[in-house]
């Protein structure tokens, strides 16, 4: 009996802490915008005014509209005018300059529809001969592009740290050093993030014991 509810318990974790986990989230992501917004918004437009409960989620709707008049007026001639004087006063401030333009540079690579993501997963060997570690190929560059002597074509790759893949470290390869690997960028997401423990082709990251299976089936089958 211990050994089922065990089973039993083991799988409705499985089913469970993520959906728990991602709702928690989109709360806590939702409510924290409500609280930024909210308080500088008028009476007359806050919903709460009318209503006997706070309604979730207007912080965010404001937000996302603001981001996009702010867009649209960036678009224009003057928006792009006020933009340049405003970016010029930025650049006349010594450690402000280089954070402002370090934060720019990846949000441009990363909302920009011609940037690059990653397309292949690659295997090298690191940090010494007969270890691998999973990479991203990012993109293929001439070495003349990072102030090398031109002519070698190199991969620009990310190598991501486990479990926390938002961190890791960039490499500059020779083609032949890396071996492309025959799986999807999700699936070496995966990988790295399971600390090996979700291969390709295998989704479940926890493994109920054989013995426990067969006595769920037999269960099931009566």
């Amino acid at each position: 009996m211990l050994r089922k509810l065990r089973t039993y318990f083991l799988a409705g974790l499985v089913v469970t802490a993520p959906l728990a986990i991602t709702l928690w989230l989109t709360w806590w992501f939702v409510s924290l915008f409500d609280q930024w917004i909210k308080p500088f918004l008028p009476a007359v437009y806050n919903p709460d005014t009318y209503l006997s409960f706070s309604v979730p989620g207007v912080g965010l709707v404001v937000t996302l509209f603001l981001i996009t008049v702010i867009g649209a007026l960036a678009a224009n001639l003057v928006g792009k005018t006020l933009l340049g004087y405003w970016e010029r006063f930025l650049g006349r401030m010594p450690v402000v300059r280089s954070l402002y333009r370090g934060i720019k540079q990846i949000f441009q690579t990363a909302v920009s529809q011609s940037g690059s993501n990653f397309k292949q997963v690659g295997m090298i060997e690191y940090p010494r001969r007969g270890v691998h570690v999973v990479v991203f190929i990012a993109r293929e560059l001439d070495s003349g592009e990072i102030g090398r002597e031109p002519g070698t074509t190199l991969y620009s790759a990310f190598m991501p740290t486990t479990p926390n893949p938002t961190s890791g470290f960039l490499f500059f390869l020779e083609k032949q050093e890396v071996t492309i690997l025959d799986i999807t960028v999700e699936e070496g997401a995966k990988l790295v993030i399971s600390a090996g423990l979700v291969t390709p082709g295998h989704d479940e990251a926890i493994k109920v014991d054989e013995k426990d299976i067969e006595e769920l089936l037999k269960t099931k089958a009566k």
